[in-house]
């Protein structure tokens, strides 16, 4: 069971930035915003892990892409029927 982390997600998410964009060593940043440096480091690893897999996806919008995938396949399938039955009546009119 996992207990509640006593430094807040924003927080976090700033110190990850500091040590991105700074030139002093992790060490250094961790010391003066008060916070174990291994804790520090272990918050970057986790975001570069975090970017490096991409975007989370939402389930929702994976489904609605799923049931747009499948509309657009059906309109392609009746897109094709329209289309080979005006050829079959534009031959029937010329005969």
């Amino acid at each position: 069971m996992s207990r509640r982390s006593k430094y807040p997600e924003q927080f976090r998410r700033d110190a990850v930035e500091l040590v991105n964009s700074s030139d002093r060593p992790l060490r250094q940043i961790a010391r003066e915003l008060g916070v174990n440096h291994e804790t520090l480091r272990s918050w970057v690893n986790a975001a570069k892990q975090a970017a490096d897999a991409g975007p989370v996806e939402d389930p929702a919008v994976a489904d609605e892409v799923t049931r747009l995938r499948r509309q657009v396949a059906e309109l392609q399938k009746e897109k094709e029927i329209l289309r080979k039955a005006a050829a079959y009546f534009a031959r029937e009119m010329d005969r």
